[in-house]
């Protein structure tokens, strides 16, 4: 199993926003801990980043199977994200 490791500013943003969206996007995260590339993920064009969809949100990371862990790059609207 992969550990998951927050930016700073995926660290931030989650201080930042309410209570309910903090629950979806972390119960969505931890899922990444058993399959780090869901059905539902897509490669960021042109990086070795992957990104998920919460609603209207976006989780950026990126997956080192040496090192074992799972970077949350980004999370922010989808409007700003890309």
């Amino acid at each position: 199993m992969l550990e998951i490791f927050y930016s700073n500013q995926a660290a931030r943003f989650l201080k930042n926003i309410e209570d309910e969206l903090i629950s979806r996007i972390i119960a969505k995260i931890e899922l990444l801990k058993e399959n780090p590339i869901p059905h539902d993920s897509k490669r960021v064009q042109n990086t070795n980043l992957f990104r998920i969809r919460i609603g209207k949100y976006r989780v950026l990371y990126e997956v080192d199977y040496k090192k074992g862990m799972i970077g949350i790059v980004r999370i922010d609207k989808r409007s700003r994200v890309y």
